[in-house]
């Protein structure tokens, strides 16, 4: 942190904190028993990160993003991804209008501040490729011309780790520009009865109430970058990042946007934990949700049947923990 930045006071603080509670209950009262699913998504709210949920069928998916749009008071779009889908679809078109004899824009569904692209992988890559610069840089370029997108912006991504036929792998490029991975897996029995019961005579998701304005979300934003991030800390990002690109199972290891997005990441939990300062432990908790789906393993350990996540573990638990 530099000089010319200054630290959280309490009362900050505790207004993310809040903040951060009053969003995770309100999509409990949809979600059941997915308070980590809720948080990591959360994380990539205060961050303005992108998140990529991948799970079976049928596990509240979709659910869980539609509940958190509509938390905030801020617009918001799906695109269900079909092999069919054109990029236009996405980013919009400009037309040919007889009547006024000028060309007009007809913005996509990209121009919302968050945007659910449902089955992601489902697109082909020449589709898939329309988000890389909307994800990055938000913004889109058209026919020429570059039009910025409203922030905040954020996409979240749904997709099925199961079923392949007709679906396109995500790329490396658009992976990594993903600040998390989330995985919520099956409820509980006691969790699935609540499910049953909750969804017995209506859809909760119909009244939830939005609780948060986007404007409101950038302030929080830009408090989370304001939170103290140790030096032995930091380092200790970097050390976490760069022992991916030498473990002996990983062909290609993290990348500097990974470094960046784990250090921003540790900042929001910290915040949303009532914290003004990182602590080693808020990034062990982010390192396979912000790490794994960013590496590619070697042959070798496909063949074992290694997963990235537990990798990861690995290299979390090798990796010295600095004392602060």
């Amino acid at each position: 942190m530099t000089d010319k930045q200054q630290l959280l006071n309490d009362s900050e603080v505790e207004a993310v904190k809040q903040a951060a509670q009053d969003l995770i209950d309100n999509v409990e009262k949809v979600i059941v028993g997915k308070r980590d699913a809720i948080t990591l998504v959360l994380v990539a709210l205060l961050c303005e990160g992108h998140v990529i949920l991948e799970d079976v069928p049928g596990v509240g998916k979709t659910m869980l993003c539609k509940a958190v749009a509509k938390s905030l008071r801020c617009s918001f779009k799906r695109i269900q991804f079909t092999p069919d889908l054109l990029p236009s679809d996405v980013t919009g078109i400009n037309f040919f209008n007889q009547k006024s004899s000028q060309f007009q824009f007809v913005p996509g569904p990209i121009m919302a501040n968050m945007v659910l692209a449902d089955e992601i992988n489902r697109a082909t890559p020449r589709t898939q490729s329309c988000l890389l610069e909307a994800m990055e840089e938000r913004q889109v370029t058209i026919d020429a011309e570059t039009v910025p997108l409203e922030r905040p912006f954020l996409v979240l991504a749904t997709q099925n780790p199961v079923e392949q036929e007709g679906t396109f792998p995500l790329p490396e490029a658009q992976l990594d520009r993903f600040l998390l991975k989330v995985q919520q897996g099956y409820p509980t029995r006691e969790e699935e009865e609540t499910i049953l019961r909750r969804f017995e005579l209506s859809n909760p998701l119909d009244d939830l109430q939005s609780i948060y304005s986007g404007s409101e979300l950038l302030g929080f934003q830009g408090k989370c970058r304001r939170i103290f991030v140790e030096d032995s800390v930091c380092e200790y990002v970097v050390r976490l990042v760069r022992a991916t690109r030498t473990h002996k199972a990983i062909r290609l290891g993290a990348s500097p946007r990974a470094a960046q997005g784990l250090f921003q990441a540790g900042r929001a939990l910290a915040a949303i934990e009532g914290r003004a300062y990182v602590i080693p432990d808020d990034i062990k908790f982010l390192a396979g949700p912000v790490l794994a789906h960013r590496l590619i393993v070697n042959s070798e350990a496909r063949l074992r049947g290694g997963s990235k996540e537990r990798l990861v573990e690995e290299i979390v638990a090798e990796t010295p923990v600095p004392v602060v």
